[in-house]
């Protein structure tokens, strides 16, 4: 059996069950946004798009044609009301439902600008607006439909008949050129917004589904840690109702004297319940000499808990230690430092060609554990990336079927929360691999 079948695959098929874990809990709908979102949106449009025209057409005294302003307005608000007494505030939105929403008020915004001077008007840039809420919420292709209905609703504006609203006594024109410069502006401010949305709302995806199964994995270890608690819980609980049968057979035995047959089914009942105490006696022993002392223990022994599942994968694995034992820090036994610290030893153990050293430094203010292969190393491309989430340091050509880079994200979070800080680089000089170095205040490591 090879590391890819063992702890190796374990621990990538796990990562890979929970890269997608916000995706298995609330499926698609996890990137859906409420129906009541958008109606609050719609209402604050309704709000502004009113007090625009009634400042304008009141308080300036420009001409507006304020029976279709109103109309486009009125629009708006009635499939409000419509929306809001169809569906509860809960409503969550589809794809589909959410574009054509989104188009409605697009194409609402785009004819309001039309008969109030088209792109000369300043508040053209608002189609922008209904584009950005899309590319921050919605599919891509979804999204990208919605801009291309936005870039010809801009188009069409140029192509305005009807006067920008402005003093009766001045004609307001915008040249031809003016217009283009405008169009492209819009168009530019439009694409570039929507491809950051798009940029920032995924980025914050994959890290909130990263940091969910960085979670997961460190629930999954603290309760591997407390099975023996478990156990020990399960023999108590046990060892009352197996006495009572014992008890009770020792009285049918001899109750069944004469009878042969069921003597023998008697004594058969009370080995089994007596096997059972003795099992369960182990696990009571067990968990009460182990557990307390397990519970704190010296650096030592807590590096050697963490390398010593990856000996036997044909990589030797050197264990350097700088520092007198009798002084070394005596450790809380932490879940997530385990489970860290044994994530990079096994990518060291990957990727060495056949030697990795684990250097143990501590003196009175720090700690510090480096791990070193003698692989390839790391490309210069990864170095200045490494840690984020969903970013796999393995080389095309042997990356293995389902790694996601999740793997490394989640060790170097965990080991953050302790109070690490790693850095990762190059082995110096002539000297080929990687080389990790973690280094926690000692007093931090200490308490746990």
């Amino acid at each position: 059996m090879n590391k890819a079948d063992t702890i190796g695959a374990g621990r990538q098929t796990e990562t890979l069950g929970l890269s997608s874990v916000r995706e298995a809990q609330f499926g698609s709908s996890s990137r859906r946004f409420r129906l009541q979102t958008l109606v609050r949106l719609r209402w604050l449009a309704v709000a502004g798009q009113t007090l625009t025209v009634l400042i304008v057409a009141l308080a300036l005294s420009f001409p507006l044609p304020l029976l279709p302003a109103g109309f486009l307005i009125g629009a708006l608000a009635l499939a409000n009301v419509m929306l809001s007494l169809w569906f509860p505030p809960t409503q969550r939105l589809g794809p589909k439902a959410a574009l054509a929403l989104l188009s409605f008020d697009l194409l609402q915004m785009a004819c309001l600008l039309f008969i109030t001077g088209g792109l000369a008007n300043p508040f053209a840039p608002l189609l922008c607006v209904p584009v950005i809420i899309s590319f921050a919420s919605q599919p891509l292709r979804h999204s990208i439909a919605l801009l291309l209905l936005a870039l010809a609703c801009t188009t069409a504006l140029a192509f305005s008949p009807y006067p920008l609203p402005w003093y009766p006594e001045e004609i307001w024109r915008v040249q031809p050129v003016m217009q283009l410069g405008i169009w492209f502006s819009i168009a530019s401010m439009m694409s570039f917004a929507a491809f950051y949305a798009y940029q920032v709302s995924n980025e914050a995806t994959l890290l909130a589904d990263a940091l969910a199964a960085t979670e997961l994995v460190l629930e999954r270890e603290k309760h591997l840690s407390q099975l023996d608690g478990l156990a020990a819980a399960a023999a108590h609980e046990l060892g009352t109702p197996l006495a009572t049968i014992s008890v009770i057979a020792k009285e049918m035995e001899r109750d069944f004297g004469d009878n042969e047959l069921l003597r023998e089914d008697v004594q058969l009942l009370r080995s089994q319940s007596e096997r059972c105490r003795d099992i369960l006696k182990r696990l009571t022993s067990l968990s009460a000499a182990s557990e307390e002392h397990m519970r704190r223990l010296p650096l030592s022994s807590m590096i050697e808990d963490v390398i010593a599942p990856h000996r036997q994968f044909g990589i030797a694995i050197g264990l350097v230690e700088r520092g007198d034992r009798a002084s070394e820090p005596v450790c809380t036994r932490n879940a997530g430092i385990l489970y860290g610290l044994g994530n990079l030893v096994e990518n060291a153990v990957d990727y060495a060609a056949s030697q990795v050293t684990v250097t143990v430094e501590h003196n009175a203010e720090r700690v510090v554990v480096v791990i070193e292969d003698d692989g390839a190393g790391y490309s210069a491309d990864i170095l200045s990336r490494i840690g984020e989430p969903y970013m796999t340091k393995r080389a095309k050509e042997v990356e293995r079927a389902g790694g996601l880079g999740l793997g490394l994200f989640i060790a170097k979070t965990l080991l953050e929360r302790s109070g690490a800080r790693l850095r990762f680089e190059n082995r110096d000089g002539d000297e080929a691999g990687a080389r990790i170095r973690i280094e926690w205040p000692r007093a931090m490591l200490e308490d746990g």
